[in-house]
């Protein structure tokens, strides 16, 4: 069974979302790879969320958030 695409809108908000992350990651001075070694994800999740290529777990927007030393609202605002 398959499931529809998302609304165009949503793939936007999605890619706001990874650009909120690369900007936070950039302020940081952190390479995507020194980003995932802190939040416990490998570099590929973090360019494919940065991207917009993938959906990322709520969890794994904590885990980002807690290794960027920013409130989770600050990457999804």
């Amino acid at each position: 069974m398959s499931s529809a695409p998302p609304p165009a809108w949503v793939i936007a908000r999605r890619r706001a979302i990874g650009e909120h992350i690369r900007t936070a990651r950039l302020h940081a001075n952190l390479t995507q790879e020194a980003l995932a070694e802190r939040a416990g994800l490998d570099r590929q999740t973090i360019n494919r969320i940065e991207q917009g290529h993938a959906s990322p777990l709520l969890d794994n927007l904590i885990l980002i958030a807690a290794a960027l030393h920013v409130p989770l609202a600050d990457l999804v605002a």
